[in-house]
């Protein structure tokens, strides 16, 4: 059996730069490749640079409506210190508030929506996922 590390994950969406540009200036994401017309792919990663999404444009198939899907079935998740004033900022640049929950354990989650729709997920566990 083959051993893989995820390249990426992907999202068909309508304006692929404009996209791009609100998550590198809201959430300390960076591109790191970009194509032209007619995709407008950006390719993006994390402050950390551990992880990647591709936002791009193909009408080989309809743009999903992020926004009337269950945020359980597709979300972003982002590690926060923060939670709470990390939502309060993503707030002021657009983002709408979808729920909040603090787990038993103390974990503290928060969903949220970008501006087109899209799940995003702020997470401070206690304990984490991966060594910082």
């Amino acid at each position: 059996m083959p051993i893989l590390n995820v390249e990426h994950i992907a999202w068909n969406v309508a304006d692929p730069a404009a996209v791009a540009d609100w998550y590198v200036s809201n959430l300390g994401m960076r591109v790191v490749r970009s194509g032209p017309a007619p995709m407008h792919m950006r390719f993006l990663a994390d402050a950390k640079g551990r992880a990647v999404i591709e936002i791009y444009n193909n009408i080989a198939d309809p743009i999903p409506d992020y926004a009337a899907q269950h945020p359980a079935r597709l979300h972003f998740a982002f590690h926060t210190d923060d939670p709470d004033g990390s939502r309060d900022e993503l707030i002021a640049a657009g983002a709408t508030l979808v729920d909040e929950q603090t787990a038993a354990d103390g974990s503290r989650l928060v969903m949220l929506r970008d501006p087109w729709g899209l799940a995003l997920q702020l997470c401070k566990r206690t304990a984490p996922l991966l060594p910082a």
